[in-house]
């Protein structure tokens, strides 16, 4: 059996595969080894009873995820794997090259990250590159979930926000500044309760106050992830996550500002990369249970 995952870092998608690749479908946290250590990711797997009944017949584990850009952060992944599916063969990836898999159509293409986090990559079918870092909510994230929920945080503490969405807000949370602040500041995975506001903006996706926030958002993401790759007007260009599904129509106008085109919106990941490793990894034959 052979896990393959796509995690961010709110939640991680599991599909396994059996002998005669029929697929079954499990979720967990998303473990970004930023924010997560390995005894804490081998305690959270060990709680999912129905992921434990099979863990000592998986033999693969094809692990993409958020924070795992390195040496040193994958290893953490590793370990954490490796002592809950300890007959496997553990394979640690970044989600960036989750995203570019996931969105291969047999050419070239920049592929982009829109979740809790942001990113993108240039995937010629051989080699991941990049241009330009991922920064982590503080200094980058643009246009993700963390990037729009300092906005509607900040909007709404500076008394920016309109009225009949302030009340909504206070109505739907109940938060004010001091529990705001420690959860950001003193609490952790703060990039995850920042993102959690999304649903808000969701809920008010028509609202023009979050059409413009959102098209200004998708913009500054453009233009510092996408508009540094050389091809980026002739090429394909690719978005992963939900984000970009639910505010499709914000994301083409800010591509369109640019004089460019979004070629596919996959708002789950985790699909696209399962046929990518059935095509191009284990080269098996594609079975749906």
């Amino acid at each position: 059996m052979i896990f393959i995952v796509e995690s961010g870092s709110t939640k991680s998608d599991w599909v396994l595969l059996d002998d005669k690749n029929n697929q079954s479908f499990y979720s967990t946290m998303g473990f970004n080894p930023y924010f997560h250590s390995a005894d804490l990711i081998e305690s959270e797997l060990k709680k999912n009873s129905p992921m434990m009944l099979v863990a000592y017949e998986v033999t693969q584990v094809f692990f993409y995820g958020a924070g795992c850009s390195s040496d040193k952060m994958n290893a953490i992944v590793e370990e954490g794997l490796t002592r809950v599916f300890s007959n496997a063969k553990i394979h640690v990836d970044h989600d960036l090259v989750a995203c570019a898999y996931a969105t291969y159509l047999g050419r070239p293409a920049i592929s982009c990250i829109i979740g809790t986090g942001s990113n993108s990559c240039y995937f010629d079918g051989q080699s991941v590159s990049e241009v330009v870092p991922a920064l982590g909510y503080i200094l980058g994230d643009e246009g993700s979930g963390s990037y729009f929920g300092k906005k509607l945080l900040a909007a709404y503490l500076y008394h920016q926000l309109p009225t009949h969405l302030t009340s909504d807000f206070e109505e739907m949370y109940g938060l004010d500044k001091d529990a705001i602040v420690d959860k950001v500041y003193r609490e952790p995975n703060a990039n995850v309760f920042i993102a959690s506001f999304m649903p808000f903006i969701a809920k008010h996706s028509d609202e023009p106050y979050f059409q413009t926030l959102m098209e200004q958002g998708f913009r500054h993401f453009m233009e510092v992830h996408v508009c540094c790759y050389p091809s980026y007007k002739t090429a394909d260009i690719h978005f992963v996550g939900s984000l970009a599904g639910i505010f499709r129509s914000a994301l083409d106008r800010a591509a369109a500002s640019l004089g460019v085109s979004v070629t596919s919106v996959l708002r789950k990941p985790v699909d696209g990369l399962v046929d990518y490793h059935l095509k191009y990894i284990l080269n098996h034959k594609i079975t749906q249970s």
